[in-house]
């Protein structure tokens, strides 16, 4: 028997004793934790940004100094630091030009899923990450950092393939925030190619 879905597990906890709006924080804080690239990042995008947990992250984790963009078809409400601007947009038709700061960032986040069905949710999850691929030469700098969620299914490993293509090292790793009866996993690239 499955067990239940448990919604208020210990990260929903921590992340309320935190101040952070969703338990996805510890989600980057972990990949952070383990490649190592915001503290270095001046310019940070993150596509599919509300409720704006992954803001808080990279505004407490990159310098001082660093600007910090979030696009997302829904308004980020809660109140973010200096260093946060957002922009209500559709990351699949983003004209990065438009944007308050248009880069190119140091790192690209994505933490967007497709409204789940239960059927294809997987196929939907790599087309969302086909679209920030097709992105990245217009917002990533050479040498770039990718973060990028995927649910595991049929295409995760042409879509890691793919990344792999357009930067030095690109693996998938999974968080331990992540919840385990889920199957989202995360594909981290360094070191974009760029144009070069």
């Amino acid at each position: 028997m499955a067990r239940p879905r448990q919604l208020h597990d210990r990260y929903f906890l921590k992340a309320k004793a935190d101040g952070y709006l969703a338990r996805s924080a510890y989600k980057l804080i972990q990949i952070d934790d383990r490649a190592r690239f915001l503290r270095r990042a001046k310019k940070v995008i993150d596509l599919g940004c509300a409720p704006g947990s992954w803001l808080q992250v990279a505004a407490n984790r990159c310098a001082p100094d660093a600007h910090i963009v979030g696009v997302d078809l829904k308004p980020v409400e809660h109140p973010m630091p200096d260093s946060v601007r957002t922009v209500v947009a559709d990351v699949t038709t983003l004209d990065p030009s438009t944007l308050p700061d248009p880069g190119p960032f140091d790192a690209v986040l994505s933490d967007m899923a497709p409204n789940t069905s239960g059927r294809g949710d997987d196929l939907r999850s790599a087309n969302l990450c086909r679209e920030v691929l097709a992105l990245l030469p217009k917002l990533l700098a050479p040498r770039g950092t990718l973060v990028m969620k995927i649910l595991e299914g049929a295409e995760t490993q042409h879509v890691l393939n793919e990344t792999r293509s357009v930067f030095e090292n690109a693996r998938q790793f999974k968080p331990h925030a992540c919840r385990d009866v889920s199957r989202e996993t995360y594909i981290i690239g360094l070191r974009y190619r760029g144009d070069s």
